[in-house]
């Protein structure tokens, strides 16, 4: 497969996508690691912040529950609950504090019937089948020289690219909307409080960044293969 084989894949698509995700993360782990570190001045968890931007922001009656995982936090459309790990749930940090405003940016979204949201979640059935069955086809096309199968796993990979740069618009907006949250509750008391909760929304956002960068970057390199072939 093209993937093991191909030279234009291990250097213009492999290693930039390993060193982006691999770059993301670790902006990511060492701004969550310093300000989950700070202090919140209001002295609250992620559960208590939760509670508080739920009695205090129409959104509707989310629900908390705790997740396994290391910031493993996310926001389940389906119940209307907020899931935390330990660490956000229990520790009254500035990271904490952003990244619960974050997942209920995502919550007042859902409320409001976002039309972003609305197509990703459309798109999230697809997601399930579209990544293997675009892996077969081109690994078809590439072992039978078959061009024609090769675009057309081009094309079920498209979904995949779809739903990675749609996630950017809604993953940004949902931190735009916790900054409004944050600031409109009083819950952002200090200057350094509300440039460390920017500081974790994009550090986050930037591994969205990269995915979606990763994915273009697969998708150029499918089509070209199926032209060239």
């Amino acid at each position: 497969m093209p993937l093991f084989f191909d030279t234009n894949y291990l250097l213009l698509v492999l290693i930039p996508g390993v060193l982006l995700t691999l770059g993301a993360q670790a902006f990511l782990m060492m701004t969550y690691r310093h300000w989950s570190k700070v202090r919140n001045a209001r002295g609250l968890s992620g559960f208590q912040v939760g509670d508080y931007l739920v009695r205090n922001v129409h959104l509707g009656p989310v629900t908390f529950e705790g997740t396994p995982g290391h910031l493993s936090d996310h926001y389940d459309p389906t119940t209307h609950t907020v899931r935390m790990s330990q660490d956000i749930a229990s520790t009254p940090s500035v990271a904490a504090l952003a990244i619960t405003a974050h997942e209920l940016g995502h919550a007042e979204q859902h409320v409001e019937n976002s039309p972003l949201i609305a197509l990703r979640s459309f798109l999230i059935p697809a997601m399930s089948f579209s990544p293997a069955i675009a892996g077969g086809l081109i690994f078809a096309g590439f072992l039978f020289n078959a061009t024609g199968l090769i675009q057309l796993g081009a094309l079920f990979f498209g979904v995949v690219v779809v739903f990675m740069v749609l996630t950017l618009p809604v993953e940004i907006d949902a931190s735009v909307r916790a900054m409004k949250m944050l600031d409109a509750t009083g819950l952002l008391v200090t200057s350094e409080e509300r440039n460390g909760a920017r500081a974790v929304l994009i550090a986050a956002a930037l591994t969205y960044v990269a995915a979606a960068i990763q994915a273009l970057l697969e998708l150029a390199y499918y089509l070209g293969l199926g032209n060239r072939e």
